[in-house]
């Protein structure tokens, strides 16, 4: 067994994480490596080009190894990009190298009609690609030596008008009857404003991924929101509705439907998937029932609302930090990722790094159900994906593992699995941060953890997109509590030190409607941001 391999998998096998930036690191180094370059052409069309070595292997055990680092590489860089073509360049004359290429049309299942586990990156992939006039994903392959670098691209616009445009659609909201929506794993969260004064918020509890159907998901929203129109505007109808939505969304509509909120509906067999998942595809329009004639509903993924909300306040607060875009993150029931580019818009990406794939090792906890609490791998798509390393499912795994004792009251044994009820996972999350708040060394440990762990999903970030900002905008119920965010800074400090994390807390509240949030008693900015921000985001211009 090669040094490299050795070190790699004994570490897995021991139940350590093995980091993918450490291995692409580590392989550069090792004698005798080969060079890959994966050049992706994503669903816009726009390609880059991605060095990888893999350092010479024995026997099955290292081979499944360097297959792992592969497939990892290949499905976040799906997951954050999507794709039309993803093309290997690599010395051919390896049959051991060509071997291990030629299996991702297996490994990805390209030819079946329902993937699983790495294949669901090439369905959401293919949906994207549909609705922008592509058609399916393939991979391709060719000698290294016929490889030439793309020519360099051109800079990035700069953001100094983006902060005008801005305040234009804040000015606009305030003269209109405004619904935001943000909607999240376990709970839905609403604003209203009319002519500028923030007039009701609501939390509304919801378990999307137990429906069997899309209109287990669409009449809930359609309810909450009716009745919020209702009882602030009597019989006006909305001028503009913004919705923050938990999966892919491209032009408003929904595309994605590999998330845990269309789990149910994935699993019914009584349906045909696309059809009904195209139903939820068309949410903007039922929402637009709602407004009045000439009313408009805008909607974004969660995380991309982040971004924007987090932009919004930055144009009202001095305008620094909006020149190489915004990047931003919502920690609670998942991860959410967001890109604001510097000229205002929303790239058409799926930006999925909530399942990417950061640890290639903790072998012992791979093994185990999904559905146990204790394993590193996502119920949703069977994957160790970050989903298990940032989140409430993190909290929960890395709780059992430090101190079993936190989740006493909580967690409990069935049919041979480890789990918490859905009806005490909110509390079991409010109780470990309450921990971390008091001090116990268990609790704190786990959000330092949190930190570290998204440290490994910002360097993929930073491979895979190469954004021009270092700072990191957080919301969710993660950060209300002041000292979880100071020890998830703390962890994240500890593994990339360049990188900037910002609470969106009341300190982060200068538009109006914000302001108006931050002095609203019993809520936070931290957890009602984006749904005040969506309301804003309904009345940004559509052309960048």
């Amino acid at each position: 067994m090669s040094e490299f391999y050795q070190s790699m998998i004994g570490r897995a096998e021991a139940g350590e994480p093995v980091w993918l930036s450490e291995v692409r690191a580590s392989g550069a180094k090792a004698p005798g490596a080969a060079r890959l370059v994966l050049r992706l052409t994503d669903c816009r069309g726009e390609r880059d080009d991605f060095a990888l070595f893999l350092p010479p292997w024995e026997g099955e055990a290292e081979r499944d190894f360097a297959s792992s680092v592969l497939s990892a590489c290949v499905f976040n860089l799906l997951s954050a990009r999507g794709g039309r073509e993803l093309r290997f360049f690599f010395d051919q004359r390896s049959a051991a190298l060509a071997a291990l290429v030629g299996e991702t049309d297996a490994l990805f299942q390209l030819g079946e009609k329902t993937r699983r586990g790495l294949g669901k990156a090439v369905s959401v992939s293919e949906r994207i690609a549909a609705s922008l006039g592509g058609g399916r994903f393939s991979f391709a392959a060719e000698d290294l030596s016929a490889y030439a670098p793309l020519p360099a691209k051109p800079a990035e616009e700069s953001g100094a008008a983006l902060a005008e445009r801005l305040r234009r659609a804040s000015a606009r909201a305030g003269n209109g009857f405004c619904c935001g929506m943000d909607v999240g794993g376990t709970d839905v969260k609403l604003a209203v404003s009319l002519d500028g004064a923030l007039v009701h918020t609501r939390e509304f509890d919801w378990d999307p991924s137990s429906s069997p159907d899309a209109a287990g998901i669409i009449e809930p929203l359609l309810a909450l929101a009716e009745e919020a129109r209702a009882r602030c505007g009597g019989d006006r109808r909305f001028d503009a509705i913004g919705l923050s939505f938990p999966d892919v969304v491209i032009r408003d509509r929904i595309l994605g439907g590999e998330t845990p909120k269309t789990r149910g509906i994935r699993n019914n067999p009584a349906l045909d998937y696309e059809t009904e998942f195209a139903v939820l595809g068309r949410l903007n329009e039922r929402l637009l029932n709602l407004c009045a004639p000439g009313g408009r509903v805008r909607v974004t993924n969660d995380g991309n609302m982040a971004a924007f909300t987090a932009a919004m306040e930055l144009a009202f607060g001095g305008e620094e930090g909006l020149e190489g875009g915004v990047l931003a993150h919502t920690l609670g029931t998942d991860l959410g990722s967001g890109w604001l580019l510097p000229d205002g818009s929303v790239p058409a990406l799926p930006l999925e790094m909530y399942d990417f794939l950061v640890d290639l090792g903790s072998f012992p906890q791979r093994r185990l159900d999904p559905e146990d609490l204790r394993s590193v791998r996502n119920e949703n798509s069977g994957l160790p994906g970050a989903r298990r390393y940032l989140g409430q499912a993190a909290c929960y795994r890395m709780a059992q593992e430090l101190e079993p004792s936190l989740l006493a009251g909580f967690a409990e044994e069935k049919d041979g699995l480890l789990q918490i009820p859905s009806s005490l996972r909110k509390p079991c999350l409010e109780h470990l941060m309450a921990q971390a708040e008091q001090g116990n060394a268990a609790a704190e440990e786990i959000f330092r953890r949190i930190g570290l762990h998204l440290a490994q999903v910002n360097r993929e970030m930073l491979l895979i997109l190469r954004p021009g900002t270092a700072t990191r905008y957080l919301y969710g119920r993660f950060v209300k509590r002041p000292r979880c965010f100071a020890l998830i800074r703390e962890g994240c400090a500890a593994a990339l030190p360049e990188l900037r994390l910002v609470a969106a807390d009341e300190n982060l509240a200068c538009s109006p409607l914000m302001r108006q949030l931050a002095r609203r008693e019993g809520v936070t900015v931290a957890q009602f941001g984006q749904a005040v921000g969506s309301i804003t985001y309904a009345w940004m211009e559509e052309d960048a």
